[in-house]
C-alpha cells in the first residue's frame, strides 16, 4: 500500500485537500469543499468575518471527498500539513471553544489601531524591529477586540491564526503557533528574536495569549483518536507543517533560497521573494515576514508585494470590453494582434482600492492616451495586461532596492500566467526568466508535512518531481519597445500621485 501525505489549504472561499504519494511525489487525489464560495459575514461596511467552525466542517467534507478517490482511504497517511489564509484572528477560551467569528485578512476595522501604534511606538522602531507597520494585521485586530469587546477579551486564553486553529482541532486541543505565523500577525521582534515587547506592552496584551511556539517544519502535534475515527485517519498521525498561504505558495514552487521569487496572478497579484538578511522597505510599500524556513542563524524573510488590481481588471475586461462570448484564450489570441506598447495606449490598473506600493493611495483605474482613430478593443485588452505587468515591475523594483537580485520567477500555470503575452512582457521588462509549474497550496502543504516529518531531507528532495510546464525567456530583441512602454506607463502613473 502506498504511503501518502495529506495537505490542507484553508482558503477564504473553500478548503482544499490533496494526497501526495511519498515515493513518486505525485498528487494522487485532490478535492475541495464547498463547490461554491464560502460566505463572508459583513456586519458593517469594511468588516469581514468567518466562523472557524465553518472551516472545520469544510475540512471534514473535503477530507471525505479526497478519501473516496483512493483505495484504502486515509489509513496510510504518514503526515499532515496545513496552509491557511493569512492574518486572521481566532480567539479561543481555555477549553478551545471559539469566542467570536474570526476577523479575517480583508477586514479593515483595525486600521486606525495599527496606524496609531505605528506613530506611538515610532515608525523607525517598528520598521527596525517588526519590519512592518502594525497596520491592519492580526495584532491590531486583537486590539480592536480588547477595546470594543472587553468582556469577551477577558475570556481569551489564546490568540491563534486560522492554521493554528485547524491544527488544534485535529489534535483535540493542542494550542500552538509558529514564528512565521507570529510575524505575519506583527507580533514578532526580529531584532530581539522574541515576541515583541513593544507590541504587547503598547496594547496591554499578556504573553499568556501567545500559544506555544513550534518550528514550521517539525512534528508539532498529532491527530487525536476522536478525529482520527471521524476522518478515517490513524490516531497519532503527525501534524508536521503549517504556513500562511503566501509563504506556502512559495514553498509549493520550491522558493526557499535568497533571491528566489514566487508570483501569483489571481484576483490580486502577489510577488513573494526570499531575502537572506533582515531588511525592510523604509516606506513600508511591501511587507516582510518570516518565511517558513527562517531561523535567527540563517535568516529567510519573505518579502510580500500585493497588488489589488490584477486578475480582477482582466476579468472586468472580459465582461465589459471583450467581444461577446469570448473566453480568456480568445482574449489572449486577440491581444497578440496588437504590438508591444499597445500603440501608445496605457492603463493604470489600480481600480480595486488603495494600493500598498503607492503608499496606500487609491488612485483608481484610468485609460491614458486613447486615440479614437487607432485603438480597438484589442488595444484596450492588451494595455490592461501590460498595465498589470508594469505594476508588478514597480513592486519588483522596490524589492530589488532592499537588496534582492531577481533573475528567476516561479509561478503556477494558472490565472494571469495562462496568458503568453503577460508572461513574455513580465520576463522582458524585468529581465527575469519565468518558470511555470503545475502545483497548488494543498499539494505544497502535503510536501511540507513530508519535510517536517523527516520523510524528505529538504525541499529540493520534496519538490524534485515538481511538474514543470514551460520556461519563458526575456525577449531581448524587442527589449527597447518594452522599456519605452513601461516609461510611458510610469509617466502616466506619476501624474496621478
Amino acid at each position: 500500500m502506498k504511503e501518502l501525505l495529506l495537505g490542507y489549504d484553508i482558503g477564504t472561499s473553500s478548503v482544499k485537500a490533496a494526497l501526495v504519494d511519498v515515493e513518486s511525489g505525485r498528487t494522487v487525489a485532490s478535492a475541495q469543499y464547498p463547490d461554491t464560495e464560502a460566505p463572508i459575514i459583513a456586519r458593517q461596511p469594511g468588516w469581514a468575518e468567518q466562523e472557524p467552525e465553518m472551516w472545520w466542517e469544510e475540512l471534514k467534507q473535503a477530507t471525505l471527498r479526497v478519501a473516496a478517490k483512493v483505495n484504502g482511504g486515509l489509513t496510510c497517511v504518514k503526515a499532515i500539513g496545513i496552509s491557511y489564509q493569512m492574518h486572521g484572528l481566532v480567539c479561543v477560551d481555555q477549553d478551545g471553544h471559539v469566542l467570536r467569528p474570526s476577523i479575517i485578512w480583508c477586514d479593515g476595522r483595525a486600521v486606525p489601531y495599527g496606524n496609531k501604534a505605528f506613530e506611538t511606538i515610532g515608525q523607525e522602531r517598528c520598521l527596525q524591529h517588526l519590519l512592518n507597520s502594525p497596520a491592519n494585521f492580526t495584532a491590531a485586530k486583537l486590539a480592536w477586540v480588547k477595546a470594543n469587546e472587553p468582556e469577551l477579551y477577558d475570556k481569551i486564553d489564546k490568540m491563534m491564526l486560522p492554521g493554528d486553529y485547524i491544527a488544534m482541532r485535529l489534535s483535540g486541543g493542542v494550542k500552538q503557533t509558529t514564528v512565521s505565523g507570529l510575524s505575519e500577525g506583527i507580533f514578532w521582534d526580529f531584532k530581539e528574536d522574541e515576541v515583541s515587547r513593544d507590541v504587547m506592552n503598547y496594547w496591554g496584551f499578556s504573553n499568556k495569549l501567545i500559544a506555544d511556539i513550534v518550528p514550521s517544519f517539525s512534528i508539532q502535534t498529532a491527530v487525536c483518536e476522536a478525529v482520527a475515527e471521524e476522518l478515517g485517519l490513524k490516531a497519532g498521525t503527525p501534524i508536521s507543517y503549517r504556513g500562511g498561504d503566501q509563504p506556502n505558495n512559495a514553498l509549493s514552487l520550491n522558493v526557499m533560497k535568497p533571491g528566489e521569487v514566487a508570483a501569483t496572478g489571481g484576483t490580486s497579484g502577489v510577488v513573494y521573494g526570499v531575502l537572506g538578511e533582515v531588511r525592510y522597505d523604509k516606506l513600508s510599500r511591501v511587507n516582510t515576514f518570516a518565511h517558513v524556513n527562517h531561523t535567527p542563524e540563517q535568516p529567510r524573510l519573505g518579502v510580500l508585494l500585493c497588488i489589488n488590481g490584477t486578475g480582477i481588471l482582466n476579468a472586468w475586461m472580459k465582461r465589459n470590453i471583450a467581444p461577446e462570448g469570448y473566453s480568456y484564450p480568445d482574449m489572449n489570441a486577440l491581444i497578440d494582434t496588437v504590438p508591444i506598447g499597445s500603440d501608445g495606449l496605457s492603463i493604470i490598473p489600480f481600480g480595486n482600492g488603495a494600493e500598498r506600493i503607492l503608499q496606500n493611495k487609491d488612485i483608481g483605474c484610468s485609460i491614458e492616451g486613447l486615440n479614437f482613430n487607432i485603438h480597438t478593443k484589442a488595444h484596450v485588452l492588451r494595455a490592461a495586461q501590460e498595465g498589470i505587468v508594469f505594476s508588478f515591475k514597480q513592486g519588483i523594483d522596490i524589492m530589488e532596492s532592499m537588496g534582492m537580485r531577481i533573475t528567476n520567477i516561479h509561478a503556477g500555470h494558472a490565472n494571469m500566467f495562462l496568458s503568453p503575452m503577460f508572461c513574455k512582457t513580465l520576463a522582458s521588462i524585468t529581465g527575469a526568466t519565468i518558470d511555470l509549474y503545475n502545483t497548488d497550496g494543498s499539494v505544497g502543504a502535503a510536501k511540507g508535512a513530508g519535510i517536517g516529518a523527516g520523510i524528505y531531507h529538504n525541499s529540493d528532495e520534496a519538490f524534485a518531481t515538481l511538474e514543470h510546464v514551460s520556461t519563458i525567456e526575456p525577449d531581448t530583441h524587442n527589449r527597447q519597445a518594452y522599456v519605452d512602454a513601461y516609461a510611458r506607463w510610469t509617466e502616466c502613473l506619476n501624474r496621478h500621485l
